[in-house]
């Protein structure tokens, strides 16, 4: 069975969904009981994605600058920032989970992508 199932076509469209998802989740879950951190700091990540993505050396980019490689570095990075966020901005209940689901999903988009 092959595991790394998600070649760079595949992420560059979860990529774009992803960044949608991080820019329109908090307000469609109502985050931010706990700080307006929540929010914020998952729309900057969200056009952050966008910027990656603009970037990166796959098929749906527009100036293909950043290697492959490079980007799922960069998700990995996020990912485990995603982890910490909770913890550095003392976010509870939804606002908290919200950021481990993310952290969980962008750990299994890069295991399962083909580099």
């Amino acid at each position: 069975m092959k595991l790394r199932f998600i070649d760079s076509s595949l992420h560059g469209i979860i990529d774009y969904l992803a960044a949608i998802a991080l820019i329109a989740g908090p307000f469609l879950l109502n985050l931010g009981s706990s700080s307006p951190m929540a929010i914020w700091l998952s729309e900057g990540t969200g056009i952050a994605v966008i910027l990656v993505s603009i970037l990166t050396n796959y098929k749906f980019s527009l100036f293909k600058a950043i290697p492959f490689s490079l980007h799922l570095l960069i998700d990995l990075l996020a990912a485990t920032a995603f982890v910490a966020i909770p913890f550095l901005f003392a976010l509870t209940g939804l606002d908290a989970a919200y950021y481990f689901v993310n952290s969980a999903v962008v750990y299994l988009v890069v295991a399962f992508t083909q580099e």
